[in-house]
């Protein structure tokens, strides 16, 4: 799923691309996609872009005089920068592709999604606080004023564990599965553990590797094309996605746990004082 870094790289690329340009053609080859109807998808035709805003993992294109054009990639969805657009209408089908929007330059991007769980959603509003999932977004954790008692602030009474306070995005925007593992790697911490438990030299740790990560990650997609953000988020990874790899700070094996619909990666020895963590539905060490 692309998180706040790749989204923020997506919107400097989109910024650049789009920006003082006409679009021409909004087409929706998979109806499921839309969850708005008024305005119509259309009403962005004709209409310069005038700027591309973020908030958490949604992508919001502004035109001018008239709505937003506001996308969620969601866990499989991506966009394909095109220069030029393949010519003739895309046709409807059981493809990937979602949505196809064309520039009067005749570039443009498409919008897409794999796996048979479409969950790619785009809105079509005149501000971006009617998307419900926009209107409930807690803080940036890149924002100036999020500083260490922000942070402090939001963990005081969570009862949850770490792992899921980080990836609530009411909570906090923008962090999802994979780095929420990265930043609990960097402050050396379980997932497991809960979030008002943290002292304050805990929080003082958690919030340094917050705002590294996403900091770091940011600056490796910085300046990339559309098409190679995956792969540069994958390389950057030391924990997610690396089970059975030995740990680049310490050398012990990564482990998993897993759970219904994902799974999180931790080093035992960097984070958990060298016990594996049981199954995630048990919540606990095991003894």
């Amino acid at each position: 799923m692309p998180e706040l870094p790749e989204v923020e790289a997506l919107k400097d690329f989109l910024t650049e691309h789009l920006t003082g340009h006409e679009i021409v053609r909004a087409l929706p080859v998979a109806i499921s996609v839309l969850k708005t109807y008024d305005p119509p998808l259309t009403a962005v035709e004709g209409r310069e872009v005038t700027a591309v805003r973020r908030y958490g993992k949604f992508l919001a294109l502004a035109t001018d005089g008239g709505p937003y054009l506001v996308t969620h990639l969601a866990r499989a969805g991506w966009l394909h920068w095109k220069d030029p657009l393949p010519s003739g209408a895309p046709r409807p089908g059981k493809g990937p592709l979602a949505l196809r929007v064309a520039l009067e330059t005749g570039a443009g991007f498409d919008l897409t999604e794999a796996g048979t769980q479409k969950r790619l959603a785009v809105y079509v509003v005149a501000d971006p606080a009617e998307v419900p999932g926009i209107a409930r977004l807690g803080p940036d954790p890149l924002a100036g004023d999020f500083d260490e008692g922000r942070l402090a602030e939001l963990l005081s009474g969570e009862r949850r564990r770490l792992k899921g306070a980080l990836r609530d995005q009411s909570l906090i925007a923008g962090v999802g599965n994979a780095y929420s593992d990265e930043i609990l790697h960097a402050a050396r911490m379980s997932p497991f553990k809960l979030a008002s438990s943290l002292t304050p030299e805990e929080t003082a740790r958690l919030y340094q590797a917050l705002r590294t990560t996403l900091t770091e990650a940011v600056e490796r997609s910085r300046g990339l094309a559309a098409g190679r953000l995956k792969a540069e988020k994958k390389t950057g990874l030391r924990v997610h996605g690396r089970t059975g790899e030995p740990c680049p700070v310490c050398g012990d094996t990564v482990r998993e746990v897993s759970f219904s619909d994902s799974s999180l990666q931790y080093c035992p020895t960097c984070q958990t004082g060298g016990k594996p963590l049981a199954d995630r539905r048990l919540s606990r060490l095991l003894k």
